[in-house]
């Protein structure tokens, strides 16, 4: 079927769609500190590049796609000590997510998908937290024979999504690293401050062994300039299959719900 920006859509236009065969892709990311070479816009960047790819892939397998306004705001709580990054609590993002499937279930579309690239534990918990309130909320209403929306939700931290994604990104050195800064690169580059990445020196510090052992910010786990990995090996190549794979996890993990009917 097709792609359609939600935002730009008129009411009339939604209405006539196939909403039976419609899945809605909410875009999550932050305003947060991504080291001194990318914006602190990355994270939207990342999820918009996603959900449009994954949205392309559906349409191509006959869904009709409405892709959401990014949801730009989120829980940074390990970014909080870098000016500009800003937080909201975990609570107030997963009522917000939870409200967003509430409202495009009213209107008989059944399935969210989140296309989340800010890797937060705060904000993944709290996208997990809406993605179990809907769950059950999808249940109550089929019993009672009226709709809701599901979300789902490829959390591409953890299996069976890591493992598809870049080396830098499995060894959790990957904030600002040259996973991100691929994509940021494919997709946006003129956003990347090119001279300050390309003379960055690598930080092979794991943020996610760092989350495991209790560090709560990017100082405690090393990142004083807010980022992991290794910008100056970043490319758009890299970027653009990253972006192609990203796309492909989030159209496969649509296609497995088993409620989705394309």
């Amino acid at each position: 079927m097709a792609v359609h920006s939600l935002a730009d859509m008129t009411w009339e236009e939604v209405r006539d769609l196939r909403r039976d065969a419609a899945v809605a892709i909410l875009p999550v990311g932050a305003i947060e500190a991504h080291g001194p070479h990318l914006p602190l816009s990355t994270d939207v960047i990342i999820a918009e590049a996603m959900a449009e790819a994954g949205a392309a892939r559906l349409a191509d397998d006959g869904w009709e796609v409405l892709v959401l306004p990014a949801l730009s705001y989120s829980a940074a709580p390990f970014a909080a000590g870098f000016p500009g990054t800003l937080s909201i609590g975990p609570e107030t993002l997963t009522r917000t997510i939870v409200d967003i499937a509430r409202s495009l279930g009213s209107h008989g579309i059944a399935v969210l998908a989140i296309a989340n690239a800010h890797l937060d534990p705060a904000n993944i918990g709290a996208i997990g937290a809406a993605a179990e309130e809907c769950g059950r909320g999808a249940l109550e209403a089929a019993d009672a024979g009226s709709a809701a929306c599901r979300i789902v939700f490829p959390d591409v931290s953890g299996r069976p999504w890591a493992p598809r994604l870049t080396e830098e990104f499995r060894s959790g050195a990957c904030h600002a690293g040259s996973y991100e800064g691929s994509v940021v690169l494919a997709a946006a580059p003129s956003l990347v401050r090119e001279k300050i990445r390309l003379g960055l020196a690598p930080n092979p510090v794991s943020l996610s062994e760092a989350i495991r052992e209790g560090k709560r910010s990017f100082e405690e786990a090393g990142g004083a300039r807010a980022y992991f990995g290794y910008p100056a090996d970043a490319s758009a190549k890299e970027g653009e299959r990253t972006i192609a794979a990203l796309g492909l996890i989030l159209a496969e993990a649509v296609l497995a719900e088993p409620e989705a009917a394309g």
